[in-house]
């Protein structure tokens, strides 16, 4: 899970799985709580399953800011890129 593009289809194959969301609703620029409904809780279980996948530690500092899938994309793309 190296590029934008991994991370991407990794999420979306986990939003898709963990949410049962329609893989058509998720594109880098849908929202999350309004375009996709996922709530509070739901956010935590996807941060605890992108650390599962990732292997690193997730600051919840990084994903305050975290509104659309793009930005996920992005946490996850910084964060597995200064850990290399």
């Amino acid at each position: 899970m190296q590029t934008r593009e991994d991370i991407f289809q990794a999420l979306k194959a986990a939003l898709v799985e963990l949410f049962e969301i329609e893989p058509q609703r998720v594109t880098l620029e849908a929202h999350l709580y309004q375009d996709l409904e996922i709530d509070s809780i739901d956010a935590v279980d996807l941060i605890d399953h992108i650390k599962r996948q990732t292997g690193k530690k997730i600051a919840a500092e990084d994903f305050k800011s975290v509104r659309t899938v793009g930005d996920v994309v992005e946490a996850v793309h910084r964060m597995v890129a200064t850990a290399a």
